[in-house]
């Protein structure tokens, strides 16, 4: 099951990896990626074409030698035929180099697209799907699918191609040179067919298990390593410890049993190339005994069925990378063909005098479960909406879907009478701030955290809302100022101080619509007297929603909305709910409550 804010823990099944797998659509597509960069394609096509021709004609060089030259004592005839094998290989060699080098340039240009187009496709999925994957599956993704396709595309696949060209060169010379032994020396070709079809089928299946491992590991590895303080703090570092072995000895199994079918089938190779050499030195011995062919004609077809196994062996060892590369190529595939369920609107949002209505709007994150269940609400353009309510009640829910993270599975919510689900999320959210409990900032500088509200912000803009935010003093006294590196996550900073960036960046953004999700919990009394000044500044003339358990910070809200379980249960201003003495009232006794003892003591 899956779970929205708060609504669990707990690992989701990847059911896209159960799925089973097509090659041929999976190949396809990526020579659909290969289509824009026909021009490399084109210089690979000629370049294989002059190896394959190399292949081919280098034995039958070698025979003519034989027939012509050395039975006869011809030494100069002798030399020139050697100069042309020379030349004929030295030819091939660089055809080959040339062909690897412009493989690997289309390669990495398709491997940048990729790229692109699952950062730009995780960007844009709905967070009730993200809020369920792990980040060390996407980066599994991104790193460890993408690199076994950067193996395969950039050196593999030309290398088979330059393979498939050799044996289909060396097929036409067999065919030129005696059609006889010809035949004779293709006879394997249906039990290596037969094999290669098996040992496909096991090593497929095998290498799909290992991307899936190595994608448990890496969503293991993060999440974990983000956790190691609750994990020392619990005492849970050995559990965790033997989690993951667990998860990392699944791996190593995949991976041994994956290499295991693939390093089956060069013996099996091996063992055809043996087996067909035999053949062609007994019928072709046969023939030249019986006049039928000279020596040099099986001369050079022994050569030929040594040559035609080379490429299956290049074939045989690329195999390896190759369904690893189609294994990862499906998990990443099924990534980018995911839909998101908030489809963009198609109208601009007009700018925003703030205006909400949620008209009997319900949501659920299971189907079977409504997080909210018939919520209406109005407010009016510059109120100050406070929403309270136990944990689990749904508070950030209604967040979720007035920022649209997510569509009403019934009813609508309104912003100036159009329904958000007609306009553009871009148009929606550029008009939109909000201030969460745990801040988010980036790598990067103080400078840039805070421009990140407006990218077209001058630097006097950015210090200005600093300024407003309470944040200019503590920044200033930094050694590099706004140009201070507050590390990954702004994990150089303290909670107060990210939180007063954020609030910098939201007052850059001057916003039409403000939320607040607990913008003031897990400070401390200092700080948090910094953090509401530049809130009360904030908060002017915009229409606020503000999440709050400290309710001392929603006192002076136009509304006061109380849920409970998905429903709104109560509504009015704090003093009409203090006075109605119900959930609300309850709450904020129990937060404020002081024993009689203690009130004798302070008199």
């Amino acid at each position: 099951m899956m779970h929205g804010p708060g609504g669990g823990i707990g690992r989701v099944a990847r059911s896209e990896d159960e799925k089973p797998s097509n090659t041929s659509q999976v190949v396809w597509r990526l020579v659909g990626y290969l289509a824009p960069y026909k021009s490399y394609l084109a210089v690979v096509l000629v370049l294989t074409l002059a190896n394959a021709a190399s292949q081919g004609l280098g034995p039958m060089l070698i025979g003519m030698a034989v027939d012509q030259f050395i039975s006869q004592g011809d030494k100069t005839g002798l030399w020139w035929v050697v100069g042309g094998l020379f030349l004929t290989y030295l030819v091939g060699m660089f055809a080959m180099r040339g062909q690897m080098y412009f493989m690997s340039m289309a390669g990495q240009k398709v491997l940048a697209d990729l790229r692109k187009q699952i950062f730009d496709r995780v960007q844009s999925l709905h967070l009730q799907f993200l809020e369920g994957k792990q980040a060390g599956d996407f980066m599994s993704r991104l790193v460890n699918d993408i690199d076994a396709l950067n193996n395969f595309v950039s050196q593999s696949l030309g290398q088979m191609i330059g393979a498939s060209f050799a044996l289909l060169g060396i097929m036409i010379a067999m065919f030129l040179l005696d059609w006889r032994l010809a035949l004779a020396s293709l006879s394997v070709i249906p039990v290596m067919l037969l094999l290669t079809n098996l040992f496909s089928r096991w090593s497929r299946a095998a290498f799909r298990k290992t991307r899936e491992t190595i994608g448990d590991v890496s969503a293991e590895m993060e999440e974990q390593v983000s956790g190691v303080k609750v994990a020392q703090a619990f005492n849970r570092t050995d559990l965790n410890v033997r989690e993951f072995a667990r998860r990392n000895a699944a791996n190593r199994t995949a991976n041994v049993n994956a290499n295991a079918v693939t390093s089956a089938f060069a013996p099996a190779m091996d063992l055809l190339s043996t087996l067909d050499t035999a053949l062609v030195a007994a019928f072709g011995g046969f023939l030249a005994i019986s006049g039928a062919i000279t020596v040099g004609v099986v001369i050079s077809f022994i050569q030929y069925v040594q040559n035609f196994f080379r490429p299956i062996q290049t074939v045989a060892q690329m195999w390896t990378v190759a369904q690893s590369a189609f294994a990862g190529a499906e998990r990443v595939f099924r990534l980018l063909d995911m839909q998101s369920e908030v489809l963009d609107g198609t109208e601009i949002m007009p700018r925003i005098q703030g205006r909400v209505v949620f008209e009997d709007v319900s949501f659920a994150y299971d189907p079977t479960i409504d997080v909210l269940e018939s919520v209406s609400l109005e407010a009016e353009p510059g109120q100050t909406i406070a929403i309270v309510g136990p944990t689990g009640a749904g508070k950030s829910t209604m967040i979720g879907l007035l920022v649209r993270f997510y569509d009403p599975s019934s009813g609508q919510v309104l912003i100036d009478g159009k329904d958000l689900r007609r306009v553009t999320q871009v148009s929606l959210r550029s008009q939109m701030g909000m201030v969460t409990q745990d801040p988010f900032l980036f790598s990067g500088t103080v400078m840039d955290n805070i421009r990140y509200g407006r990218l077209d912000a001058s630097d006097e803009e950015v210090v200005a809302a600093a300024q407003a935010a309470n944040a200019h003093s503590f920044v200033e006294k930094f050694p590099d100022g706004y140009q201070t590196q507050v590390g990954e996550r702004g994990g150089m900073l303290s909670q107060g101080q990210r939180q007063l960036i954020a609030i910098a960046r939201a007052v850059l953004a001057n916003p039409r619509i403000l939320i607040l999700d607990e913008a003031t919990a897990s400070i401390d009394t200092r700080t948090e007297k910094l953090i509401q000044e530049a809130l009360n500044r904030l908060l002017e003339g915009r229409t606020s929603f503000v999440i709050a358990h400290r309710l001392s910070t929603v006192r002076n809200a136009d509304q006061v909305l109380v849920l409970d379980q998905g429903k709104l249960v109560e509504r009015g201003t704090h003093a009409d709910l203090i006075k109605k003495g119900g959930l609300y009232a309850d709450l904020y006794n129990r937060q404020f409550y002081v024993p009689p003892e203690e009130k004798t003591a302070v008199k």
